[in-house]
Order: C-alpha cells, then structure tokens, then sequence
C-alpha cells in the first residue's frame, strides 16, 4: 500500500525519505513540493533527482479527499464537502476577510460530544479523520484558492479546527497535523494563527500545552454546571472548575495571553441577566485570580429538530454590555456564510442528506455484487 505524504509531518517525511536510502534535505525539499507548491505530480518536482522522481510514484501519493460539492455564499465563503469513505463525508469553510483569510477545518467525521445547539452532534460520530485527511482540506483550499486568484502567495493566513468533530479527542491526527500547520517549510502559520476549539477534554488540553501550543478557543456556552451539563454532554466528566484550571494551566504556554470563551447565545436557556453575571463572576473570580480571557457571543443558526431558537439581538447586546462593562473584552460573532449552511453550528446538515444518498448507494452497490457473483456460481454449477 502507497504511503500519502500529507500523513507526514517534516520528522515524519525524513524518516519516509531514510527508507529510501535519501537524506534529510530531499524529505525537506519533498515537504515544500507538497504544501507550499501544491505539487500533485512527482515529475513537477523539478529539483529532486531524476531517479527518485521515478522511485516515488512506487511507493507513495498525494491523496486529496474527492470533492462533493463546493458553494460559495453570496459573503465570499466558500465551503466544500468532502468524501471521506464508506458514506462520510466533512465540510471545510473558508473566510474571507479585509486582513486575512481563515479556514474552519473538520477533525472528525461527526462528533461524540453530542452537544445540543450543533447540527453535527446531532449526525452522531462516525470516525476520526486521519492526519491526511485533515491537512488536506487546507492542502486542497489553498491552492484552489492561489489558482482561482492567479496568486502564488498564500491565501489562508488563519486555521481555526472547529469544524465537525472534537479536535482533542482525535488528538493522535491531530498533533502532526498542526506540526505542518506551524512549519515554515509547510504553511509557516504563527502559533497565534492556529486556533484549536475543544469542548473540554482536560487532559489533552494540557497534553496540548505540553506538545504544541498554539491558540486555544474554549466552547462555555454556561455560566455554572447545571446547564452545561444539559448542553454540553462532556460536562458531565469534566466540569466547568476542572475546565478552568486546565486553562489557568494552557496560558503560560499558549501564544496568546488570553483564552477565548465561545458562548451560544440560545433564546430563554443561556442568555438571561443573571447568566450574564454568573459569567463575569465565573470568569473574573475563578481561584481567586480569574481566568485572562475574551469571549465570543456566537448567534444561534438554527438547524431542524434542535428545539432552540436564536437570542433576540437586543439580548445579545445587553448580554455582551454586561460582560463589557465588566472588564472583560466580549464580541458577538459576525455570521458568515449562513445561506449556505456554513455559520457556525449549522455543519452537518448536507452532509447528512448527502450521506443518506451515499449510503443508500453503497448498499445498492453492495447488492448488486452479491447478485453477480450468486449468478456466477451458478453457471459455474
């Protein structure tokens, strides 16, 4: 079985390259081919000795992920649908704006986290990405977007991995994944630019700040445990006290001096006067010195059967005031993208219907093979 490159990070990539009988310095010049040209055929890489253009083909691909489909809004964010197999499918969006280029990424096919305001907990899970996978929904975006611009000078300033799935639950793929992100002869993304979003898994939040800090985005979205139990299932293990000193913990490594709390703002669940001052309690006092943060106020996108509504924007404001007033630096997202179906928390739902269509085909398939090799037998009796 070939090997795909966009599995390697540089360490990695050497020790592909050593297998080879090659030095160091052709994994280099292999890793630059790859992400910062966007190389898709070993006979482009010009610098690389002749024998060992031949040589790899053998043994090795650049697998991007089939895609789906492509949309882009009437904003300028694009989101693509990719394969990834056996019915599953991830959304990636890009985000245009005047002083960089941001893109969400999927880690995982689905979620397990289950949370109630997300359309992908909804879906349910169904695998991890691999490291691949992940790197080339940036790999694919990337240079689509540099050819789309006739541009050989890098689009995507920004990754946030807050697109389906959990990061830190797949935090195997993950890591070699932001080792590429970060390495200049990958993307060369500062730490800063690189945000990972978790929900709160704890011990990878500091397995994280060990290994690979880089920005951190904490989902909240509930001043006191009570309700983040009933809206984010992983509470439960890992309640908001446990949460918070693993951020007290993140932030003399993190690349920021601060953390950002992401709050969904929900109609009559999470939104009234006395959840906004148990916040800025919460936020400001916990262990006696308060957690240095930002918090992003993120507007509800309402998707079927979720049962929840959007907080009135009069709400929002006087929420966002009361955490402002307070000292603590608040704003409401800006949605992006929501006429086709990229906003924040509205990811999952083509690829349900998609994935019903692909599944139904897969079955078909599956059938039909059955019944030639049953009419095989037979004439073969």
């Amino acid at each position: 079985m070939k090997s795909n490159l966009l599995d390697f990070d540089l360490d990695a990539m050497a020790a592909f390259c050593e297998t080879l009988g090659e030095k160091r310095f052709r994994a280099v010049q292999l890793f630059r081919w790859v992400h910062q040209k966007g190389a898709r055929r070993f006979d482009d890489m010009t610098d690389l000795a002749r024998s060992l253009r031949a040589k790899l083909p053998e043994v090795c691909e650049i697998e991007d992920l089939p895609v789906l489909s492509r949309q882009s809004s009437s904003d300028g964010t694009i989101k693509w649908l990719f394969d990834v197999g056996d019915g599953n499918a991830v959304e990636t969006v890009f985000i245009p704006e005047t002083d960089r280029g941001t893109l969400c990424v999927s880690s995982q096919a689905g979620c397990a986290v289950g949370c109630r305001f997300c359309s992908t907990g909804h879906q349910g899970f169904s695998r991890n990405l691999t490291t691949g996978e992940i790197l080339a929904q940036l790999w694919h975006a990337e240079h689509f977007l540099r050819r789309a611009l006739s541009t050989q000078e890098r689009v995507i300033t920004n990754v946030v991995m807050m697109g389906m799935g959990e990061p830190l639950q797949n935090y195997a793929a993950l890591f070699p994944a932001l080792r590429v992100m970060l390495d200049d002869h990958g993307y060369g993304l500062s730490r800063r630019r690189v945000t990972v979003s978790t929900s709160g898994v704890v011990p990878m939040m500091d397995r994280l700040a060990a290994e690979c800090p880089v920005a951190l985005a904490v989902s909240l979205h509930a001043p006191n445990d009570q309700l983040r139990d009933s809206l984010v299932p992983l509470n439960r293990k890992y309640p908001i006290a446990e949460l918070l000193d693993a951020c007290l913990r993140y932030l003399p490594r993190a690349p920021r001096d601060f953390i950002t709390f992401e709050y969904c703002m929900l109609d009559g669940v999470n939104d009234r006067p006395e959840h906004a001052d148990q916040l800025v309690a919460l936020i400001r006092g916990h262990a006696g010195v308060g957690v240095p943060s930002k918090v992003n106020l993120i507007p509800f996108n309402p998707f079927p059967d979720s049962g929840l509504k959007c907080s009135p924007k009069d709400v929002v404001a006087r929420f966002a005031k009361t955490l402002n007033d307070a000292g603590i630096v608040t704003t409401v997202r800006k949605t992006r993208g929501d006429d086709i179906d990229a906003a924040c928390g509205q990811l999952a739902g083509d690829v349900m219907d998609r994935t019903r269509v692909a599944q139904r085909q897969a079955r078909l398939r599956t059938a039909q093979q059955q019944t030639i090799r049953f009419v095989e037998r037979v004439k073969q009796a």
